[in-house]
């Protein structure tokens, strides 16, 4: 808008023309904010609120009377305050640069007096209280120009080709260069015990890796073992349950043959020791007899003429049946049947004779009386059984007529 104008943030704008400022200066200060200006009637002029940099390469003599070259910068600025803005406003607004030449020489002469007055000693090892100590003279100064010190840094302190500076840090460089020898032969030391540490775990390293591959070969080669074993010892097993098989088997078959033999062998050599001992025993019973027949000779005598008699007795007993009609009706069963009733029929005869010659019965007679029972049983009770015709045997097995 045409008559309103505005100072930038780091500018303070000085109106003169019409009333005063405050106390009593030529022009009034606005800073922040916007103005309207009469054209013809007022002025505006801008006066910087910026940093600005001043810096200083001074030589200066110490209290030994030793020569120093001092740099340092000065970073300052024109105070925010009305009355810092107007003293530099007076001071330096046609020529603003020269605020920076102006502070240069303010602190060179301060830093000559502050420096007279210390040891390069003192200087070297605390340059914070001689900066300290300048800005602290200069500051009343300073303010009297508008100005403030934000910071003051001693940049150098040289002492030309006197080597003060030099000789006086011989000790401490020979400390120094004694502790950083001391550290290297440490650091040495240190490295080649790194290295002989690290030589250790190399060769430990190696040891159990041979130890490991050592174990993992006699593994190897157990496993190997074992598979070069396996097909033998299969074959052995099979070769054990052959042999079994065939001890078994072999015992089976001489179990077999001792069973073959008890019945081959035992078994007949068993029947003919019977047979031999039921012969003995025949024999002896036969000797008993004849020792019995012996002691009574005329009952055996009679005995025997009895028998001798018997086949004329079963002739004649036969002889009645020869007329008979006689139909066998069980074969050669019924044949024998007949035979035995005749023998039992002429025992009968033979007993009946005997029993009538007051002489006892002979042995066998009971099995003679059996077959006669048996085979009258049919009959009608007669000792010879055939004289009645027509007879019929009521067992079912044999018919006379």
């Amino acid at each position: 808008m045409f008559g309103y104008r505005v100072p930038a943030p780091d500018q303070a704008m000085l109106i003169s023309g019409g009333r005063r400022g405050q106390g009593g200066a030529p022009f009034r200060v606005v800073t922040g904010h916007g103005k309207f200006v009469l054209p013809i009637f007022r002025k505006v002029r801008f006066l910087t609120l910026a940093m600005c940099e001043a810096e200083v390469a001074e030589t200066c003599v110490t209290r030994q009377g030793i020569a120093l070259t001092v740099r340092a910068v000065i970073a300052f600025k024109v105070g925010n305050d009305t009355e810092s803005v107007v003293n530099a406003a007076q001071r330096f607004l046609s020529d603003q640069d020269q605020m920076s030449v102006l502070t240069g020489r303010i602190f060179a002469g301060h830093l000559r007096s502050i420096i007279g007055s210390m040891t390069v000693e003192e200087i070297v090892t605390e340059r914070q209280k001689l900066a300290t100590e300048v800005l602290e003279t200069s500051k009343t100064e300073m303010a009297k120009i508008g100005l403030i010190v934000d910071s003051l840094q001693i940049q150098s302190i040289d002492d030309g080709d006197t080597g003060y500076i030099a000789a006086m840090s011989a000790p401490h460089k020979a400390a120094i260069q004694r502790q950083a020898q001391i550290a290297q032969a440490q650091a040495t030391q240190a490295a080649v015990e790194a290295q002989q540490e690290a030589a250790r775990n190399q060769a430990e390293y190696q040891r159990q890796t041979a130890v490991v591959q050592a174990e993992y070969s006699a593994e190897v080669d157990r496993a190997q073992a074992r598979a070069a074993q396996a097909g033998p010892l299969a074959q052995a097993h099979a070769q054990q349950e052959v042999l079994a098989a065939q001890t078994e088997l072999a015992e089976r078959r001489a179990r077999l043959r001792q069973q073959e033999l008890v019945a081959e062998v035992v078994k007949p050599a068993e029947a003919e020791s019977e047979r031999i001992r039921l012969l003995a025993l025949a024999e002896a019973e036969r000797m008993k007899i004849q020792a019995e027949a012996a002691a009574s000779y005329d009952r055996v005598a009679l005995d025997r003429m009895l028998i001798d008699q018997l086949p004329q007795i079963v002739k004649e007993a036969a002889a009645g049946l020869s007329g008979a009609n006689v139909n066998v009706l069980n074969g050669a069963d019924g044949l024998g049947e007949i035979a035995a009733g005749l023998v039992g029929q002429g025992l009968t005869i033979l007993d009946s004779v005997r029993r009538n010659l007051g002489t006892p019965p002979a042995p066998g007679s009971a099995s003679a009386d059996g077959a006669n029972g048996s085979s009258g049983g049919s009959g009608s009770g007669s000792p010879a059984g055939g004289n009645g015709s027509g007879g019929t045997a009521r067992g079912g097995r044999v018919e006379i007529e």
